[in-house]
């Protein structure tokens, strides 16, 4: 039977994300039970699923409260569920972020607060910094997704202007011990990156932070700029006594899933190679790069043999030029699909492992050397598109989004190339 490349990457699709699915990694590093109470807080577009996997997991008494993204609910009967806006954060967040740190308060050494932890969880808790609004904050959040910086330098703009990130969290539940259960969506996988670390404290200073927002020619509001030249900015070191004794566990990652998506490919007879799961920067650029790859394959069959799958993983950045619909997937995609113009054997799918690629229901798309034809044949210019930040419209008109919906877990991107 001929191979059907659309159902062979989304199959690659679904194992990476198989392979992060909660239920099957939590209760592999469940913690042991506390003399006293265990909370459960959290926070990111997975939090609500790992809450619960948690809740089928543990066999004690538990509370708590995890953030979600709107449409991201799961059903739990112990842990209370809040939904929030993402990618911009909103009044529900600020509710949700106000209560994350009450329900932590008060505690003592014999409680346990389990801290679920995925991406998105930044722009879940908007927790502006004494003298500053969620306005503000909201501000802040927009002039970082238009910048294309790395989310690394990202979070550590995030995390000094927030009462709850950077391990503020965690420290508002000293003396208590914290355990974090983290499923990376970061390049490298730091877990005091994902969600800006709300219960782990990292590197990243508050000078770090101006010399970001200097580098990327960012225009924040008057207030903020203040705050970030103040000493009352700065976020909690690594080494705070608060922190001692607390654990944190990767429990899924891009690596992971990767590994897992290569397997399936091997398991249908294609072989699969990895180029990295940390890879950043433009998402363009980074399309047109891997469809000069794909091209030497097809036409030369070198630095790999054909058939082959290949495979990455990581978060590019968009930045924006115009007020088109997409997101980091598509974007990538269309400058891919450009890249591939007219060449037969190759097909690609681009897609973020939570469901959802930037505003839009899709978590990414396809493309083969027929996309672009196909979207002139529709009077679509795809280079006007990717001009226009328009990736979304390109794809939409074609139907070769890829829509599965909300998958419960976030641990990046997923770039799979498949040459015949």
């Amino acid at each position: 039977m001929a191979l059907d490349p659309k159902a062979f990457l989304t199959a690659i699709f679904e194992a990476a994300v198989a392979a992060a699915d909660p239920e099957r990694t939590i209760r592999a590093h469940l913690p042991a039970k506390p003399k006293g109470r265990t909370i459960v807080i959290g926070a990111g577009k997975g939090s609500a699923q790992m809450a619960a996997a948690f809740e089928k997991a543990w066999d004690g008494p538990i509370e708590g409260l995890v953030v979600t993204r709107y449409g991201y609910a799961a059903r739990c009967e112990r842990i209370e569920i809040i939904e929030a806006a993402h990618p911009v954060p909103d009044e529900a967040g600020l509710i949700a972020s106000k209560r994350l740190l009450e329900k932590v308060s008060g505690l003592t050494a014999d409680d346990l607060v389990v801290a679920l932890v995925s991406g998105g969880g930044s722009a879940l808790l908007p927790s502006p910094a004494p003298g500053l609004t969620l306005a503000d904050e909201i501000a802040v959040n927009e002039a970082l997704l238009a910048s294309g910086a790395p989310i690394a330098a990202m979070n550590t703009i995030r995390k000094h202007v927030s009462t709850i990130k950077g391990g503020r969290l965690a420290a508002a539940a000293h003396p208590a011990k914290v355990v974090s259960l983290v499923v990376s969506d970061i390049p490298g996988d730091d877990p005091a990156l994902v969600a800006s670390g709300p219960t782990i404290p990292g590197e990243g200073s508050r000078a770090e932070a101006l010399d970001f927002v200097k580098a990327y020619a960012m225009k924040l509001p008057d207030a903020v700029t203040a705050h970030l030249n103040a000493p009352e900015a700065d976020a909690p070191e690594i080494d705070d006594p608060r922190f001692a004794g607390n654990e944190v566990h990767l429990i899924a990652s891009a690596a992971v899933s990767l590994d897992a998506a290569a397997a399936e490919a091997r398991r249908q007879g294609i072989e699969a190679v990895i180029l990295s799961d940390s890879i950043e920067g433009e998402a363009r650029e980074v399309g047109s790069v891997h469809a000069a790859l794909a091209r030497q394959v097809g036409s030369r069959n070198r630095p790999f043999r054909k058939p082959v799958l290949i495979l990455s993983g990581g978060e590019t950045t968009v930045t924006l030029r115009a007020k088109g619909k997409g997101g980091r997937n598509t974007e990538f995609l269309l400058a891919f699909a450009i890249g591939i113009n007219g060449f037969d054997g190759i097909h690609a799918l681009a897609a973020d492992t939570d469901g959802i690629d930037g505003s839009e229901n899709n978590a990414g798309a396809f493309a083969d050397g027929s996309t672009v034809a196909r979207m002139r044949a529709v009077g679509v210019d795809a280079k006007s598109m990717l001009a226009g930040n328009n990736a979304w419209t390109a794809f939409h008109v074609v139907g070769d989004l890829f829509v599965p919906g909300p998958t419960g877990t976030n641990v990046n991107d997923l770039r799979a190339i498949l040459i015949r």
